[in-house]
């Protein structure tokens, strides 16, 4: 199954932010949790419709409680408006 997003709308994969302390990695349960604010864009809409020139695999900076929230195929994914993203990373 593949997902395209519709309109002016972006389909991000978020990073998890690995945790390590001096002991070692600490497995926080889901709840604890920070919501990622980083991301992968997967998919793009509509580029006519986008205000942003976003492109497959661009790094991305979003606000943590935007989008909606889907599973697929085990993975996590948000799709949101590309107006709501704030930043493209380059490294």
């Amino acid at each position: 199954m593949e997902i395209e997003p519709l309109g002016a709308r972006v389909l991000i994969r978020p990073l998890e932010d690995e945790q390590t302390f001096a002991g070692g990695k600490l497995v926080l349960p889901d709840t604890a949790k920070e919501k990622p604010q980083r991301g992968v864009v997967e998919a793009v809409g509509d580029e006519e419709e986008m205000s942003t020139d976003l492109e497959v695999g661009d790094k991305v900076i979003f606000p943590k409680y935007t989008g909606t929230e889907i599973k697929l195929n085990g993975v996590h994914y948000l799709i949101i408006e590309d107006s709501d993203i704030l930043a493209r990373i380059r490294e």
